[in-house]
């Protein structure tokens, strides 16, 4: 069957001399071996400049992720930051993972920024993307951006874009800048011929000034010392996590810490793992099995852009356990707040974040030490554009979400693995000292606040019927959303699409506070919440469930965490959403 005029049309472009032989030569390639549904895939559309940047598969053709995408990108970045900055010397900062073609994608964009007169403050090899952000505020850029596709397969990469904040861009500068991308219609409007002259190259000295600010962050050194040999197990899955982490652990003091040699060089093909995200136990198997040989204290792995934690952690049984993202964050939240508190050091201007489908028991951990918490839209550039709302006049203290990422202290403004790192390792060197596990830890916290657990299930839906379907069961749900779901009455329906917040008790309406979002949320009577939010990124709808248990005692963990999973079982039988 011949290719559809457009994709034609568009393969015949990037068959003329503006593109270079060799990828003139892929593309020949994939047509004389047949290869149409490729063909199809590669050029039926734009690869789509979204709200945080660029991410796809990588190869020649305009839905895929290639010099000439990247460069189209970031011409009309330079575009938008001339318009934003007129005569103004315009400085940008460019980071790079250790994904396939990232170091020479960051070569590339830089070659364009100094092509347009902007000067661009290079890494000298890859680097996390906290590091990125903490660099564009350290030298006063306007923008920057990082070669990564965070945990994605390794066929991927991408182009994260940040503002002068050291955040991912938000509203109006994302919409602005979409829309200076996509008036570049043509490779020819691109300037790649790089002015050497305004390219600086940077690496050991921001490391060095961000080791200072994380040392900073340390809330108990006094229990490190004496913990200092602590038993740490490190992998960064191949990534840019190695460049930081295991230097900023020694900073914190500790001694031990031993790194997955299999996985400690940065490799794009992430050769030990199918995907190299903590979120999945497989990633983090060979740095769960050195630690059971070495009987280690703890477990951390980083994702390829180092934004990202898992944790492990020995139960009472001692047996090897992952923590999920939500309990990860509650941990953080819980230590920081009652150790700043001990240290003297808590304000009444301190306040932490977490966003709208993390884990509640953050909000109620801040209400007990009387901190003051807010909730964000998903993502973690609505949690950064808080924090630059309330600079000067309330001090950020930490916040995260549900999917791994966590920030201490506000001089990143990205989710930042690295500090991550040191700070639960701080945290389970302060529970060793007075005679505890981390696991124990988390346990007396649950026991305190109520058990928490989430879960979460994303369901697939490929193509333009998948689409379809995905607003087809967003309207349906709030056409005719549920009154009870699984033998529970629904008290509340939080519509962050339309603002409203119901109140199914009262019959008052009142306003979230956020900006729109394709977002539903139900909240039962026993404060249990269900939460529908399609994929910004992926062809998905995600459906998140957290449900509180009654916990009177630790003895009592293990049978109401099992409670608390059938009760989750039953709202998506309920819900018919398996």
């Amino acid at each position: 069957m011949p290719l559809a005029p457009a994709i034609q049309q568009s393969i015949n472009t990037w068959l003329t001399p503006e593109y270079d032989a060799e990828t003139q030569a892929a593309i020949r390639e994939m047509q004389a071996s047949g290869q149409d549904e490729q063909l199809t895939d590669a050029f039926y559309r734009s690869l789509e400049f979204g709200t945080g940047g660029l991410r796809g598969i990588m190869g020649p053709g305009s839905n895929r992720m290639n010099r000439y995408t990247l460069g189209m990108a970031t011409q009309g970045l330079c575009n938008y930051l001339m318009q934003s900055f007129p005569g103004q010397e315009i400085r940008v900062a460019i980071a790079h993972d250790s994904r396939n073609n990232s170091a020479e994608f960051a070569q590339i964009a830089a070659g364009i920024f100094s092509a347009n007169g902007i000067v661009v403050y290079l890494f000298d090899g890859l680097r996390p993307t906290p590091e990125l952000s903490f660099a564009i505020r350290e030298l006063e850029c306007q923008s920057g951006c990082v070669i990564t596709a965070s945990h994605n397969p390794k066929e991927y990469n991408g182009y994260k874009v940040y503002w002068n904040d050291g955040a991912q861009v938000v509203a109006p500068h994302d919409a602005n800048i979409i829309a200076e991308v996509n008036k570049i219609t043509s490779v020819g409007e691109v300037k790649f011929e790089a002015d050497r002259s305004k390219i600086i190259s940077v690496g050991e000295n921001i490391d060095a000034l961000y080791f200072a600010r994380a040392r900073q962050l340390s809330i108990d050194p006094a229990a490190i010392q004496r913990q200092h040999d602590l038993k740490i197990v490190y992998t960064p899955i191949h990534g840019s996590g190695i460049t930081l982490v295991p230097g900023l652990l020694r900073e914190f003091g500790f001694t031990n810490v031993s790194v997955v040699e299999a996985q400690a060089t940065p490799d794009g093909n992430f050769p030990t793992v199918q995907s190299p995200n903590p979120e999945e136990k497989s990633a983090m198997q060979l740095a769960l099995d050195q630690a059971q040989a070495q009987d280690a204290d703890i477990v951390f792995a980083t994702d390829p852009d180092a934004d990202r934690v898992g944790v492990g952690v020995k139960n009472d049984k001692g047996e090897w356990v992952l923590l999920n993202g939500n309990q990860t964050a509650a941990l953080l939240t819980y230590y920081l707040l009652s150790a700043r508190q001990r240290a003297g050091q808590a304000t009444p201007q301190d306040f932490i974040v977490y966003t709208i489908v993390t884990s509640e028991i953050i909000g109620d951990i801040a209400r007990q030490h009387n901190v003051k918490s807010y909730q964000t839209l998903t993502g973690f550039k609505y949690i950064a554009g808080l924090i630059r709302d309330l600079e000067g006049q309330e001090t950020y203290i930490g916040g995260g979400e549900e999917s791994y990422g966590f920030l201490i202290g506000d001089f990143v403004r990205d989710k930042d693995a690295v500090s991550a790192c040191a700070m639960v390792a701080e945290m389970a060197a302060v529970a060793k000292d007075q005679g505890r596990t981390l696991y124990q830890e988390m346990v007396r916290m649950y026991a305190h606040y109520g058990l928490y657990v989430e879960d979460l299930i994303s369901l697939t839906k490929k193509g333009q019927r998948g689409a379809e379907e995905i607003q087809e069961m967003m309207a349906q749900l709030r056409a005719n959303p549920p009154q009870t779901i699984a033998g529970l009455k629904v008290v509340e329906i939080r519509d962050y699409k339309t603002g409203r917040i119901h109140d199914l008790r009262t019959g008052l309406a009142t306003e979230t506070g956020l900006e729109s979002s394709n977002v539903l949320q139900f909240i039962t009577e026993d404060g249990s919440k269900i939460s529908a939010r399609p994929s910004g990124t992926e062809p998905k709808i995600k459906f998140y469930f957290s449900v509180k248990q009654p916990l009177k005692s630790v003895v009592d963990f293990d049978l109401a965490t099992r409670q608390a999973h059938e009760k989750i079982q039953a709202i998506i039988a309920d819900m018919q959403l398996k």
